[in-house]
């Protein structure tokens, strides 16, 4: 399935409701190269009374309802549509994460549909599947690790290239 249309409806919503989100988990994984696949798609971002208000307009827009199935302890809304299983977790912390802020700092705006969408750096992923420490986070971690590897691997590469082109 090519998830490059929900993103693009998605990035869209966000950027027309001035909810500031970051992608992280394997979906943020998968868009920088890692072989990773998901079934839900999850993003952090601050729980302030006007973010939630915004994030009512997201799922108003995508004809979805917001669910809090692990309230109050967690910071967890979960946006979700019956009609095709679609389901966006909005989470206001993450294992590994200091603040929004801090993920901020290491993602990157990447384009769908001409709208920017934050997207958590793979270190910040692989950091965050790391401190959570769960068997399914656990069980991807040796995947991210060598994607990242890749990447930088890669990167080097680029840059010789395009300095022997300029010369």
């Amino acid at each position: 399935m090519d998830a490059r249309p929900f993103l693009e409806t998605l990035a869209r919503l966000l950027e027309e409701t001035g909810l500031e989100a970051i992608l992280i988990g394997n979906a943020a994984a998968a868009l920088q190269g890692a072989p990773v696949t998901t079934i839900d798609i999850d993003l952090m971002f601050r729980q302030t009374p006007r973010n939630l208000q915004k994030l009512k307009a997201v799922a108003k827009a995508l004809e979805a309802v917001i669910l809090r199935p692990y309230y109050p302890v967690s910071g967890l809304f979960r946006l979700s549509r019956d009609r095709d299983g679609m389901q966006i977790d909005f989470m206001t912390s993450i294992d590994g994460v200091k603040s929004f802020e801090a993920l901020r700092a290491r993602s990157e705006a990447m384009v769908f549909g001409g709208h920017k969408l934050r997207v958590a750096s793979l270190e910040a992923v692989i950091e965050s599947k790391r401190a959570a420490g769960r068997p399914q986070d656990k069980a991807v971690l040796d995947t991210l690790k060598k994607a990242l590897d890749e990447t930088k691997t890669k990167q080097p590469k680029r840059a010789t290239r395009r300095l022997k082109e300029r010369e």
